[in-house]
């Protein structure tokens, strides 16, 4: 990787998290900020089991299943059992858990949308290419890295 393509993928990296950081401490939602990660990553991964969504959250499986715990409480997600194997069970949203989500998400796309409207127009047109290629990027990192354990349940090869 050359210098210039570190640079860049730091940039970007620091980039989006400093947005997501000021979109979340501006915004103005109920939901304990843990909690709506956790129902960001279940909306993203689907029905999942604690192990894994501690895998994808870099955390670990108790952490992970007081948060769930949390969310279940609050009926937000719920345990079914795992049609793959009895003795687990996969962790799924709940039609409340969906609102509450779109509840955040609105709130933080609320803080940004009067920045995103001093933008000009070209600009506009710009972020809107920078999303797509964004969401490109977001894609390749859905297939199986390399450097990923062989036996990862995020794995998918």
């Amino acid at each position: 990787m050359t210098e210039d393509l570190t640079a860049l993928g730091n940039d970007l990296l620091r980039a989006i998290a400093r947005l997501n950081r000021w979109a979340t401490r501006h915004a103005s939602f109920d939901v304990p900020y843990a909690q709506a990660r956790l129902l960001a990553l279940l909306d993203e991964l689907g029905p999942e089991r604690v192990s894994a969504l501690a895998e994808a959250d870099n955390s670990s499986q108790p952490t992970l299943t007081t948060q769930v715990q949390r969310l279940e409480a609050a009926g937000w997600a719920r345990r079914e059992a795992d049609p793959d194997d009895a003795r687990a069970s996969l962790i799924s949203l709940t039609d409340q858990g969906r609102a509450a989500l779109d509840a955040v998400r609105h709130a933080r796309y609320a803080v940004l949308a009067p920045v995103l409207e001093q933008l000009s127009p070209d600009e506009q047109d710009h972020l809107r290419d920078a999303v797509a290629l964004l969401h490109r990027l977001v894609e390749a990192t859905s297939q199986p890295s390399p450097l990923s354990p062989p036996n990862s349940p995020l794995r998918k090869d």
